[in-house]
């Protein structure tokens, strides 16, 4: 039993130091220029079911009289169901068992034990943890390590299997229930979107009491499997990246705003008429021009909503119709480095009307001053690209000249 807890505690030790280390250190983005990290997926994202099936040996280590390593194998099913939090680690429930063969190792009398273990088990990818994440990537590396309940049926004394003896049937009857910890590796091969084939190599370490025969030098028992199968991916099968926001950019470009603003107010208080000067012909151009150095809302990467610190944009903009009674132009964009065409131009639909909502709903501003637009990613007004993930509020302006 010692063997077994310190094996267990090796493991939590290391589980522990792969979380911290998740927590504090970033990941480069496939954008290049920025590190990022993930989102934690939703409770109904990233589910997994996994059907799985292979060989079984009871205590590999064992040399057992006259029987072969062939003759020790017995097949076993599993089946699992899992969910991953991150692209780097998950859990999933699974459970295994069916039929597995122990022998007494000084006559190599066989006795098969029919039995079913649950275990929960903590998985990492430590492909995706490595290395830069894809969803496409063609190999997954996943150990994992997990507690569960491993229940042994009884047996039926006149079943074949059972012992010959009757002081051994009477004993070796009963059922048996043990703590049992789950160890080992997934090798995981994508197949397409929703499929991977997998191939599991593990072992489940139980107490020595479970197959009822004991005497040996070992203080646990295990049981070693190589099963392979396939896993189905149910809901979204992808993860959103967290893009820090760059405060110090969107400061700037407020403070650019609210310059712009005052120099307007000051050039609007000059006088129209010059007496002193000669009289100009009475010739007039009247040309729309969009201001782009209007007020701006950024959104993160794949979101339509309105952070708290991009408020003050739709609070300005709002106190500029209201002041001025113009009509303002609100049009959203989505950056070109993520996404298709098309899907940009309804994200960019949905931030822009986003903004539009806001300002009617939240400040008042009648919906005949608003003009709706929304460009997707093919135009693009910033030449940096995580800048474009934003909505434009301008007014028209009229030159006279």
């Amino acid at each position: 039993m010692k063997a077994k807890i310190f094996l267990f505690s090796l493991l939590v030790g290391i589980s522990v130091q792969i979380f911290a280390q998740e927590t504090q250190q970033p990941y480069q983005s496939n954008n290049p220029g920025y590190l990022t990290s993930f989102k934690h997926s939703a409770a109904g994202e990233n589910w997994f079911i996994n059907l799985s099936a292979g060989g079984q040996i009871y205590n590999i280590q064992d040399d057992v009289n006259g029987v072969g390593i062939g003759n020790r194998i017995s097949f076993i099913p599993a089946v699992a169901v899992g969910k991953w939090f991150t692209p780097y680690w998950g859990i999933r429930l699974r459970g295994e068992g069916l039929s597995v063969n122990s022998f007494y190792s000084d006559n190599g009398d066989k006795q098969k034990n029919d039995y079913l273990n649950a275990h929960v088990d903590a998985m990492w990818n430590l492909m995706n943890y490595w290395g830069v994440y894809s969803p496409k990537k063609l190999f997954n590396l996943t150990p994992y390590v997990g507690l569960g309940w491993a229940h042994r049926f009884k047996l039926d004394s006149n079943a074949p299997g059972s012992p010959n003896s009757i002081y051994f049937r009477e004993d070796f009857q009963h059922s048996a229930d043990a703590l049992s910890v789950n160890t080992g590796i997934q090798f995981g091969f994508r197949l397409c979107n929703r499929v991977n084939l997998d191939f599991d190599l593990g072992m489940t370490f139980v107490g020595d009491y479970f197959d009822r025969i004991y005497g040996r030098h070992a203080e646990n028992d295990n049981i070693l499997h190589a099963m392979g199968g396939f896993t189905f991916k149910l809901g979204k099968t992808t993860f959103d990246e967290v893009e820090p926001m760059d405060y110090a950019l969107i400061n700037d470009l407020n403070s650019k705003i609210n310059a712009l603003r005052q120099e307007n107010d000051l050039l609007s208080k000059r006088p129209v008429s010059c007496p002193e000067c000669p009289p100009c012909p009475p010739q007039q151009i009247v040309k729309n021009e969009i201001n782009y150095v209007p007020n701006v809302v950024f959104f993160r990467l794949n979101s339509s909503k309105i952070d708290a610190n991009q408020s003050i944009s739709v609070y300005n903009t709002a106190s500029f119709v209201k002041e001025t009674n113009q009509k303002i132009n609100v049009v959203g964009y989505a950056d070109k480095g993520t996404g298709t065409s098309k899907y940009n131009l309804g994200l960019s639909e949905k931030r822009a009307r986003a903004v539009a909502k806001e300002l009617t709903t939240k400040y008042n501003v009648p919906s005949d001053k608003i003009t709706v637009e929304w460009k997707g990613s093919d135009e693009q007004p910033y030449p940096q690209n995580n800048w474009n993930r934003v909505v434009i509020m301008s007014a028209p302006q009229t030159t006279q000249q």
